[in-house]
């Protein structure tokens, strides 16, 4: 697509009253936009839910000024070797099929990396900026075991949860994809501006929202309906009561997705919307095989009880240590005397277990099982 092509993409968009609905019904009755901008007000007018007003805004009213700074913007960025971005719009081929379903999809997209036909088979990981340690393991281990079937791991560049996912898929070799609640070019938050570039390298950086767009709170809305609508499901790890994950859930329900709840400790403030949505009726999740039975067929392929790490040859005592962990942290004052074990030799098992993938070591000498 040339530069005259996108310009007049990102004019219709400025125009006051052509949300995502109405650019998405105005081009598929009049082909393009170049044909929207050009067409008389009494065409415009006759299309369903435009109505003369928002027509003699399009003739009259496209921030130009706006579109020359988009645009050079734009020129400036995809002349970049390593960050080129890119101008996807919903009539291209590589246009996400799964947010094209949704009710309202974006009219074109800012991307960084590359969208593939894979990410088709995706299911987005949400929840709260400051994870406990439990809620980031319990990212780890379902994100792992979704990368390791094919599965694109969405999200949205936050702190915790988010990023937990991000990392997980990208330390699997697993495809990732980010999705920006200001432009592309504006990494938020700025310490994520590394891993946004990891994610480039095998997945994609994704924004609606024009270049130089600051993270704005009203942004957040907006991009929590992309990160369902590239999805077939949202998973939802530690939510309080008034998150963004859990406007991501509600978008995915409006959207026909499916939503997927872990369930938290009952005490904490972290899991009291995610315990709240399995009473409303989404699915609990425990294991990565709950998650596959419901998107069983849809995933193309069959959810089978995984053959866990604890079928290898572990001795009587690695056993004993592996069931006295969980997916919370225990110091390993209280394993040992669980197990009436001396700390060294515990170390010495508790490493052997770290070598086989069943244990990982936090800090402060605590201990969390993998699985």
């Amino acid at each position: 697509m040339d530069m005259s092509q996108i310009k007049n993409w990102i004019a219709l968009a400025t125009v006051e009253g052509v949300g995502p609905k109405r650019f998405i019904n105005l081009i598929n009755h009049l082909g393009d936009p170049e044909e929207v901008l050009s067409a008389p007000i009494e065409r415009l007018s006759g299309i369903p839910d435009i109505g003369k007003e928002t027509a003699k805004n399009i003739k009259n009213k496209v921030k130009w000024k706006t579109v020359e700074e988009q645009l050079k913007l734009f020129e400036k960025h995809s002349k970049q070797k390593n960050n080129r971005i890119k101008f996807i719009t919903y009539k291209d081929s590589d246009y996400p099929q799964n947010l094209k379903s949704i009710y309202d999809p974006p009219p074109f997209l800012f991307v960084r990396g590359n969208l593939t036909q894979e990410d088709k088979k995706a299911l987005a990981l949400v929840g709260t900026r400051r994870a406990s340690a439990y809620g980031k393991n319990v990212a780890e281990k379902l994100a792992s075991e979704l990368v390791e079937r094919g599965v694109t791991i969405v999200s949205g560049l936050a702190r915790g949860i988010d990023s937990t996912g991000h990392l997980t898929a990208l330390k699997g070799k697993g495809r990732t994809i980010a999705v920006f609640g200001s432009g592309l070019d504006v990494i938020y938050p700025r310490e994520h501006a590394r891993l946004a570039q990891r994610i480039t390298e095998s997945g994609a950086l994704i924004s609606e929202f024009p270049l130089g767009t600051k993270p704005l709170a009203e942004n957040f809305p907006k991009r929590n309906r992309l990160i369902s609508g590239l999805s077939l499901g949202v998973i939802v790890i530690e939510a309080p009561k008034r998150s963004g994950a859990l406007l991501t859930a509600e978008c995915a329900l409006d959207q026909g997705r499916e939503v997927f709840a872990v369930p938290g400790n009952i005490g904490s403030q972290k899991s009291e919307g995610t315990n709240a949505l399995i009473k409303k009726g989404a699915a609990l999740v425990t294991s990565v095989d709950d998650i596959l039975s419901e998107l069983k067929g849809v995933l193309n392929f069959t959810s089978e009880k995984e053959k866990t790490k604890l079928e290898m040859d572990l001795s009587q005592e690695e056993k004993k240590v592996f069931s006295f962990l969980s997916l919370e942290p225990n110091h390993i004052d209280k394993i040992a005397k669980k197990g009436n074990f001396k700390i060294p030799h515990l170390l010495s098992v508790l490493l052997s277990l770290e070598l086989k993938g069943l244990v990982k070591q936090l800090s402060g000498k605590m201990f969390v099982r993998t699985l």
